[in-house]
């Protein structure tokens, strides 16, 4: 951990300038800018789009949308997780992470899943941590990284989780 002291929190109470403190979060996480309609999906999803506080100081985020799946049923898509890189390795990623799978649980929603740049090796292993799997390999998934291919991991949640 190395830093010691501090609790992580993630805000869970609405801010005036979240939107604002999730396009400065991203302009120092991510090598791409997103679109506007990232950000109408995040603030449109309620719970599920998050940031997360380390002694008062904005150091990272989640965002995620519900989707709705040719058959109806709902499912999750992380847009994004990221942290600053100072602040990486202190569990943040993993509070958000499990802030998410948390909801899911609750809502009764059966599955989540998001995209990562397939040569991200730290990335797709605290997926994995987590339960998430391979699910996809996208080749040229985007033209604004390199390199573009990405993959997507699933988690299914199974009803019998809830009952912990």
């Amino acid at each position: 951990m190395g830093r010691g002291g501090g609790e992580v929190e993630i805000s869970l109470e609405e801010r005036d300038n979240n939107l604002m403190q999730l396009k400065k979060l991203n302009t120092g996480v991510f090598p791409v800018a997103f679109p506007d309609k990232y950000y109408d999906d995040a603030l449109a999803s309620g719970e599920f789009s998050k940031l997360a506080y380390y002694r008062d100081i904005c150091v990272g985020a989640i965002a995620s949308r519900q989707d709705k799946k040719e058959d109806g049923s709902i499912r999750v898509y992380i847009m994004s997780v990221g942290v600053l890189p100072p602040y990486r390795g202190l569990g943040i990623a993993a509070k958000l992470l499990n802030h998410a799978l948390d909801l899911c649980l609750k809502q009764h929603i059966p599955e989540i899943f998001l995209h990562v740049q397939a040569n991200n090796e730290g990335a797709i292993k605290l997926y994995k941590k987590f339960g998430f799997e391979i699910t996809e390999s996208v080749t040229n998934y985007s033209a604004n990284v390199d390199p573009p291919d990405f993959f997507a991991l699933t988690k299914f949640i199974a009803p019998s989780q809830a009952k912990k």
